[in-house]
């Protein structure tokens, strides 16, 4: 008894030791943008706060230029994509964007700006900083920037009188007690981002319907949305009522705030057709949730606003609640190269000819992406699985209890094996995984994925059955535990696989190495 007391006090002394020297930098943006949507061009002046936490005093700050990795041929996006054959098709009648027109002021004061030392990554920017900036210390930068859109192939750009801004402003990247992340954007590999409070203020012509990152504060267009939002949710797709603009030759300007989140995207299209309903949670916390698809998607989309209320429901339920006051889902074009992509509050899902349960699943995973990239910051770059693979886990759980199906084997499922039991089924579901030939290790770069395929297979897939695996030994009220006390401590932070392993030994009082081990297995697990 002695022995299990002194490792239990062992566990509690490393997590909170952990957690009391934890740091994390914080940005606060202010940023002005407008549309022409006949140029596919962006203008926007941003200023950013950057408050240094760290122990250390900062002589520069790497910042992301993302949009430049569209600019041509030989950048680290145009290689990856041109390198593998199942991306290729990307490029078909592409066309190229960048940023340009950067003029970063530091307190005011004109700023040099330094090069990467790679070639290939031209999206990358160092800014010097006169002054040392000093641990406690906030230094304010502002830029302006334009931004020439691409065509929609690799998540951000223009398609079909739709635009996806994301990856779009001039954006630090993250510095933590392992330095600089300095990454040049990638197709295959995701991201990693501080948190940040955000008031953005949009302007495009007025016909235009947003979805974008945190909550609209114009009270007479957010009404309107509501309005018609309901509407069309009871109608279930019948005569949607459209949004009609004050006055369609004028512009119009939106803005939009959100604390505490490691990123903004938006989302514009004459077209949409909205649904709105609100969400309840366990603690009676009310929650906004919006859905815009086109309407030639209606009989597809039609439950999309019950999709994105189910989800909500079932993480808050198994992980913790959800902490911001609006989800969104919005439907992107019908140009399916990019997939769906997730940003905190709003997810971007293309999915033509789906079922309705798989329009479902989908949605479940990209707004369970709430919980594993924005409220749970991991290093998506290094550690991909943290964010995929554990997502996937739960949202297997979701289409086993809702349905009785799983999307990776679809129609091949037995109707013997859905008659099953839904944990059962669920364990018929995981040992025909256990038999899929994985290659690579899980906890492996992005980067080291040598094809689209195997970096999916590994992140998502085999990444749940490891989470199984874990269920299959402790049980399923003891691994909702572990999440439960995961998602607690490392809320709004930059958890990394060390502080997952501790989160979990402490809730299951035993020791994980072996299983962590698992990580850097190659091949099929056995």
């Amino acid at each position: 008894m002695k022995k299990i007391l002194v490792i239990l006090f062992i566990l509690a002394f490393k997590i909170t030791y952990a957690q009391q020297t934890y740091w994390q930098q914080h940005l606060n943006y202010t940023i002005d943008v407008s549309l022409n949507d006949k140029e596919n061009l962006l203008t926007g002046f941003e200023t950013i706060i950057y408050k240094n936490n760290s122990p250390q005093k900062l002589d520069f700050i790497w910042f992301h230029l993302w949009p430049n990795a569209y600019q041509n041929d030989s950048t680290a996006l145009m290689l990856q994509i041109k390198n593998d054959i199942s991306r290729q098709k990307k490029l078909q009648k592409h066309t190229y964007g960048s940023i340009y027109g950067i003029d970063f002021k530091v307190n005011g004061v004109q700023a040099s700006t330094e090069a990467h030392p790679n070639p290939q990554f031209i999206d990358i920017v160092k800014l010097k900083l006169a002054q040392p900036l000093y641990p406690g210390d906030s230094v304010n930068i502002s830029t302006y920037f334009n931004v020439k859109l691409p065509s929609y192939f690799s998540r951000s750009g223009f398609s079909d009188g739709q635009f996806m801004l994301t990856q779009w402003y001039p954006k630090p990247a993250v510095f933590d007690k392992d330095g600089w992340h300095e990454m040049p954007y990638l197709d295959m590999g995701e991201f990693y981002s501080e948190y940040a409070d955000y008031k953005v203020n949009i302007t495009l012509p007025s016909p235009y319907i947003v979805g974008a990152t945190g909550v609209l504060q114009n009270t007479d267009e957010l009404a309107q949305y509501k309005k018609i939002g309901l509407v069309n949710t009871a109608s279930k797709g019948n005569n949607i009522l459209p949004y009609q603009a004050t006055n369609k030759k004028a512009s119009k300007t939106l803005t939009y705030s959100i604390k505490n989140v490691p990123d903004f995207a938006w989302f514009a299209d004459k077209n949409f057709a909205i649904q709105y309903d609100t969400i309840k949670l366990a603690s009676g916390k009310c929650i906004d949730a919006f859905t815009y698809y086109h309407p030639q998607s209606s009989k597809l989309w039609v439950n999309s606003i019950n999709y994105t209320k189910n989800a909500v429901s079932c993480y808050s339920r198994w992980l913790g609640e959800y902490e911001y006051p609006i989800v969104q889902v919005v439907e992107g074009p019908k140009n399916n190269s990019s997939g769906g992509m997730e940003y905190p509050t709003i997810t971007l899902i293309t999915s033509p000819n789906a079922k309705p349960e798989t329009l479902d699943a989908v949605i479940t995973h990209e707004v369970g992406h709430n919980w594993f990239m924005s409220m749970l910051g991991t290093n998506e770059r290094k550690h991909t699985w943290m964010d995929e693979g554990l997502n996937t886990y739960f949202q297997y759980r979701y289409e086993a209890e809702k349905y009785k199906s799983n999307s990776l084997f679809g129609n091949m499922i037995p109707q013997d094996t859905k008659a099953l039991p839904t944990n059962q089924f669920l364990a018929q579901i995981y040992t025909q995984i256990g038999n899929i030939p994985f290659k690579s290790a899980i906890d492996i770069p992005a980067t080291e994925f040598l094809t689209a395929d195997d970096y999916g297979l590994t992140s998502y897939i085999k990444t749940a059955l490891w989470v199984y695996v874990l269920e299959a030994s402790v049980g399923r009220e003891k691994i909702d535990a572990a999440f439960q006390n995961y998602f607690k401590l490392w809320k709004n932070k930059h958890p990394a696989p060390a502080d997952l392993k501790a989160s979990f030994e402490e809730i299951l009082g035993a020791n994980l190495d072996d299983y962590f081990k698992m990580l850097k297995q190659e091949g099929t697990f056995r």
